[in-house]
C-alpha cells in the first residue's frame, strides 16, 4: 500500500507533500519507532542550556576561571529554570545575554568547549531527544513499515522549493495523500525568499495538490502539525495580524484551530470527497501513534469503497 509525503509536507500512500521545516522528517521514523515544535524563540534554548553544561563540565573537570567575576554569571547560568521541552522567549533570553556573552570570554569555559569528548561521556539518545533533532528531507526517502499485517510504503518527498520537482515522479500507483503543514507558521515567512507567509505557500501547493485530476479518487488526508507550538503561539501571537478575514477570537485555540482547517478545506473544488484532517506534534509518539492507526483506517476504508464501486 502506498503514502506519499510531500514537504510542505505531503506523504503520499505511497507517500507525504509538505513544505520545508513542517515536522515529517519527525513524523515519518515514529512509524519505525513504534515497532521497535521552528520558531524564532528556537536558537535561544540551546544557548543557554548549552551554556549551563560547560559550566558544570568547567567545575567539575577542575579548571580554574580566567576572570573570577564569571563564577557569579556561572551561578546565575546555572539557577535558571525553564518547564522542559519549551523554547525560552526572547525577553527570558535577553536577562542571560550578558552572562552568556562574559562566559564565553573566559578561557576557563573555552577550556572546557575543548575538552568536551572528556564529559558525558555515557549519554546515548533517547527517543525524544532523536525526534527533538532536526534533519531536513534532502531528495526522496521512503519508509517501509507494517501496521497490524498491512504493510506501507511512505515516501518522504523533502518540502523546500528546490526539491519539489522530484514529488511528481513519486505518484504513480499511490493511494493517499497526506499532506503536512506546520500549523503555528501563520506569522512566519519562507527561508527561500524572506517574504511569502508559509502557511500561505502552504495552502498554495495544497491547492494545485488537491485539485489536480490525477488524485481524482486519491484519498487526502491533511496533517496539521506542531500543535504544541501553536498552543503556545495563540496565545501571544494574533493569527489575524497575518490573515485579516479570520473571525474570532485570535487568542483560542479552537478558533485558530477552525480557520486554518477552514482556509484548506475552501481550497477545494472537488466537493464529493470529505477532507480527512488530523492536528498533530510530531514530537509525541503517542499521539502520532494514535494518528497513523486513524489514517490507516481512512486509507483502507476509502479503498475498499474503490474497489466496490469497480
Amino acid at each position: 500500500m502506498g503514502v506519499n509525503c510531500l514537504n510542505p509536507h505531503v506523504c503520499v500512500s505511497r507517500g507525504p507533500v509538505v513544505t520545508g521545516q513542517r515536522g515529517c522528517s519527525r513524523s515519518c521514523p515514529q512509524t519505525g519507532l513504534f515497532r521497535r515544535r521552528g520558531s524564532c524563540c528556537f536558537p535561544a534554548s540551546p544557548g543557554v542550556f548549552g551554556a549551563r553544561v560547560l559550566v558544570d563540565a568547567r567545575d567539575k573537570l577542575g579548571i580554574p576561571w580566567q576572570y573570577s567575576e564569571n563564577e557569579k554569571h556561572g551561578m546565575f547560568l546555572m539557577a535558571f529554570e525553564n518547564k522542559a521541552g519549551l523554547p525560552v522567549d526572547p525577553a527570558t533570553f535577553q536577562l542571560y545575554v550578558p552572562a552568556l556573552s562574559a562566559l564565553w570570554g573566559d578561557s576557563g569555559i573555552r577550556e572546557a568547549f575543548s575538552r568536551r569528548s572528556e564529559f558525558q561521556l555515557n549519554y546515548f539518545p533517547s527517543k525524544q531527544d532523536i525526534l527533538l533533532a532536526r534533519k531536513a528531507t534532502k531528495g526522496i526517502v521512503e519508509h517501509d513499515f507494517v501496521i497490524k499485517k498491512i504493510p506501507f510504503k511512505m515516501v518522504d518527498v523533502g518540502g523546500q522549493r528546490s526539491q519539489r520537482q522530484k514529488w511528481f515522479q513519486c505518484f504513480d500507483g499511490i493511494t493517499s495523500i497526506l499532506f503536512m503543514v506546520s500549523s503555528s507558521e501563520y506569522d512566519q515567512v519562507l527561508m527561500e525568499d524572506r517574504r511569502t507567509n508559509r502557511l500561505v505557500e502552504s495552502m498554495n501547493i495544497f491547492e494545485t495538490i488537491v485539485n489536480n485530476k490525477l488524485f481524482f479518487n486519491v484519498s487526502i488526508i491533511l496533517f496539521l502539525n506542531k500543535m504544541d507550538l501553536l498552543v503556545e503561539k495563540v496565545k501571544t501571537v494574533s493569527i489575524k495580524k497575518h490573515f485579516p478575514d479570520f473571525k474570532g477570537d485570535p487568542h483560542r485555540l479552537e478558533d485558530v484551530q477552525r480557520f486554518l482547517v477552514q482556509c484548506f478545506d475552501r481550497k477545494r473544488r472537488n466537493r464529493s470527497k470529505p477532507l480527512f484532517h488530523h492536528f498533530t506534534t510530531a514530537i509525541d509518539t503517542e499521539n502520532i501513534r494514535f494518528v497513523f492507526h486513524a489514517v490507516k483506517d481512512t486509507i483502507l476504508q476509502e479503498n475498499l469503497k474503490d474497489i466496490m464501486l469497480q
